[in-house]
């Protein structure tokens, strides 16, 4: 009965992270993009006036471009095809790494349960950070891969690499190691796994006790249900990603091929003299644009499957 469990959420998180990944492709690449230091600035002219004399002094500025301009400039030189390039590693990462992740939340919970405070909050960050330390530490290779494909600038109509020739590449110049780039920030990033979950799990047992508090609540889940569900992963993976989102910078820029970005703080030092604390917000509007709607597709599709297959089961 616990293999049929386990095998059940590896099933279901797959399915969930393969849904979402398609449909949110091009915010994804948008994101990447913005979040890169290669991104083109456009150039400013800000008037300032003097102190004393009252007269203006014209000093050059940058500004960061929008989403919308980037996604302009993508579709231009580029053409509809780039926005969703690292689709294939995605597709191929996404539903073994959603798999593994809800089957090592699933087991993981089991587990603290037995040693904390029954499904309690301490239950929920506990197993989502450990789930999300097994998944990046798994997957960190193929995720590698995808962002080297979304940074990748070519004019329209010239071959690109492919995911093995990516793949090829980075072990020839960068060797085994190269895989791993971004693998710490990618551990920080594990805060906004455990706050989302805790958000969502929280959120999740006052549906459950409105549910069964009115009449006729035990009886079958409704699609209203899966709804309820769906607006709370929503807003559960929204304040997770603006609190937790400047490691998502971090991490792009140590993917990066041949940055001077190295290490975790190093990069985050650079980051904040360089280019400014806003620096590490840079993307964050598509981020939230794809990730909230891709978490609510991807936690609804996932509990719609263990609802359904679980209940054939019994």
């Amino acid at each position: 009965m616990a293999q049929k469990e386990t095998l059940l959420h590896l099933f279901a998180g797959g399915c969930g992270g393969t849904v979402g990944a398609i449909v949110t492709c091009p915010l994804e690449v948008v994101k990447t993009r913005l979040q890169s230091s290669g991104i083109s600035l456009r150039s400013v002219f800000q008037v300032q006036l003097g102190t004393f004399s009252g007269t203006g002094v014209i000093r050059p500025g940058s500004v960061t471009p929008g989403l919308l301009q980037v996604l302009r400039s993508i579709l231009e030189k580029e053409g509809p095809k780039s926005l969703f390039r690292g689709l294939g590693p995605n597709l191929v990462g996404v539903a073994p790494s959603r798999a593994i992740y809800f089957a090592a939340y699933s087991k993981a919970k089991e587990t603290f349960n037995g040693v904390f405070v029954p499904n309690s909050g301490l239950v929920h960050m506990s197993s989502a950070g450990f789930a999300a330390f097994v998944t990046n530490s798994l997957m960190n290779p193929i995720w590698m891969v995808k962002t080297r494909m979304q940074l990748e600038r070519k004019a329209r109509g010239e071959k690109r690499m492919n995911a093995l020739q990516c793949a090829r590449y980075v072990y020839r110049t960068e060797g085994a190691r190269g895989f791993y780039r971004g693998l710490t920030a990618s551990y920080a990033g594990i805060s906004e796994t455990m706050i989302c979950f805790l958000i969502y799990e929280s959120l999740k047992k006052r549906l459950a006790e409105s549910r069964y508090a009115k009449p006729g609540g035990e009886a079958d889940r409704g699609a209203s249900d899966f709804l309820w569900l769906m607006m709370a992963a929503a807003f559960a993976k929204g304040c997770a990603s603006c609190i937790a989102y400047p490691h998502e910078v971090i991490r792009t820029r140590l993917r990066e091929e041949g940055s001077k970005y190295r290490y975790f703080f190093q990069t985050a030092r650079l980051v904040a003299v360089e280019e400014g604390y806003a620096a590490f917000y840079r993307g964050l509007v598509p981020q939230l644009i794809r990730q909230i709607p891709n978490t609510a597709i991807v936690l609804s599709t996932y509990e719609l499957i263990v609802y359904l297959l679980g209940e054939r089961a019994q």
